[in-house]
């Protein structure tokens, strides 16, 4: 390492320490197992069914882990396999609780003694690739969206994360499910990514958000090709089976590209045995027809929309009205359920065109319409709530909230954002192996941290309480992670604040 001009040099340290980076890295290994990712992944995924090598436990909770520190590639294994305090624990780790009998044969599995703590990358890109399907991709036509069918491996994900969020809600229950469905775009520059309707070659993910516990229910990997709306009857079909016991009342969430009269009926006509009437807010499309309606609203039928600004209720600017739209696809039938179609304005401030710069009207990415001479940006919402307009439209807002905050989170704080391989169904479990370390993070704060610690990125908890240096020191039979006392977040955790149960 090169050396400047300050009064200090490096040298690599000769004995073996038990130094570690990772002081705080232990306590999400510890939740992981009283969760129970460990008997959850060994039990659903079964990829690793040899007697010989890793298992999937170990896979799992390795590339879990690396999320949680940082990594966003496989390469980054080695910086964990480098730290020889957090690797002293996790070996240990393993073995715990394991009769004597169990504990040889997982040594077993080695022709050789092992010399790793933690898979390498070469075996992490072969495990990786079971969860691959090469026959699907010969279904394939171009120019038509196509959702490659999972695996048993792959498909064994969805109810790895079922269980992780059963743990959550036997530790802190929910009587209410709002479901926030949104797709997110991963940029790649793999060769057998798709265009996305951006313009770029990417994946498409389709994700489940809870909002009341702010984990991900459930995710589709899709190529970037395939539409947002894309059978999502199906995708939230899929999202209530993995909602725990517990669940009494579910609401659903969506964009435009929910708008879909199949999963409005579903909803409204109780089509769910176990939650029957499920109630919805997912915005509509603007069409000719619906401007129409908005276009007859009389001036007084408008009401502001007020927000909380310097603790005192002030117009936002916008303006809701409810409208009288029976849209065509549904019009025809008398049979069909009707719904509150909502209507949404703000005036458009634009600026001044410049001298010999023309201004096209139709290039603006939103719907826009002039009424009475005024022009304005329109949204439509459609529900079958009996809410206040006002409260409904700050309640659909909230899903831009926390989801999107959550896709933020996927593909810059933890891998999402950085796909490993060339083959769908290795990116899609990498993918659900990122939800696993984010859903994971979210129990953490949720069941084991102080109330300081819910608004935090993982930037930040990394930074006040994974990275914490310390040294791994065994004692009676006990590994002990010692860390500075002097350090502020030294006790902000609250160990034992879950339960096995």
């Amino acid at each position: 390492m090169p050396q400047g001009l300050l009064p200090f040099k490096y040298e690599a340290e000769k004995k073996q320490s038990g130094l570690t980076a990772l002081g705080g890295l232990p306590v999400y290994l510890d939740l992981a197992n009283v969760a129970g990712l460990q008997r959850l992944t060994e039990k659903h995924l079964a990829a690793r069914k040899a007697s010989q090598g890793w298992r999937d436990s170990q896979m799992i909770t390795a590339l879990t882990l690396l999320n949680l520190t940082g990594g966003d590639c496989v390469d980054d294994l080695e910086i964990l396999e480098s730290d020889e305090g957090f690797c002293q624990v996790m070996r240990r780790a393993e073995n715990h609780g394991l009769p004597r009998q169990e504990r040889r044969k997982l040594e077993k599995r080695w022709r050789k003694k092992s010399t790793r703590t933690l898979p390498s990358a070469s075996s992490v890109f072969r495990y990786l690739d079971l969860f691959h399907d090469p026959e699907q991709e010969k279904l394939r036509v171009t120019g038509k969206a196509f959702i490659p069918a999972t695996n048993k491996h792959l498909a064994g994900f969805t109810k790895v994360n079922q269980g992780l969020v059963e743990f959550l809600q036997a530790n802190k229950s929910c009587a209410t499910a709002t479901l926030d469905m949104d797709a997110t775009l991963v940029e790649t520059h793999k060769s057998a990514a798709l265009y996305g309707y951006k313009g770029f070659c990417c994946y498409q993910p389709f994700n489940t958000w809870w909002a009341e516990q702010e984990v991900i229910l459930h995710t589709e990997f899709r190529d970037g090709n395939v539409p947002a709306g894309f059978e999502q009857l199906r995708v939230f079909k899929e999202a209530l089976n993995c909602l725990p016991q517990g669940v009494e009342k579910v609401r659903l969430r969506s964009d435009t590209a929910g708008y879909q009269h199949d999963l409005l009926r579903y909803c409204e006509m109780e089509k769910n045995e176990r939650f029957n009437r499920i109630e919805f807010a997912i915005g509509c499309s603007v069409t000719k027809e619906f401007k129409k309606a908005v276009a007859e609203v009389s001036e007084e039928d408008w009401h502001p929309v007020y927000i909380i600004r310097d603790d005192k209720r002030v117009p936002s600017g916008t303006e809701w009205a409810e409208i009288c739209f029976v849209p065509n696809a549904i019009g025809h039938s008398k049979n069909a359920p009707v719904y509150r179609y909502l209507a949404k304005r703000s005036v458009l401030n634009r600026q001044q065109t410049l001298p010999g710069v023309e201004q096209e009207n139709d290039d603006l990415p939103f719907p826009t319409m002039d009424l009475r001479e005024i022009r304005y940006k329109v949204f439509g919402i459609v529900t079958n709530m009996d809410w206040n307009g006002e409260r409904l439209i700050h309640w659909h807002h909230e899903r831009c909230g926390k989801s999107e905050e959550a896709h933020a989170i996927m593909k810059d704080d933890l891998a999402g954002g950085k796909l490993p391989s060339g083959k769908f169904g290795a990116n899609a479990a990498w993918w659900w192996i990122m939800i696993l370390a984010l859903n994971l993070n979210n129990i953490m704060k949720s069941l084991a941290l102080n109330a300081q610690w819910q608004p935090k990125r993982l930037k930040a908890i990394r930074f006040k309480l994974i990275n914490l240096p310390g040294r791994v020191v065994e004692h009676a039979r006990t590994l002990w992670v010692r860390l500075s006392g002097s350090h502020p977040n030294f006790d902000q955790q609250q160990p034992g604040s879950y339960s096995l149960e």
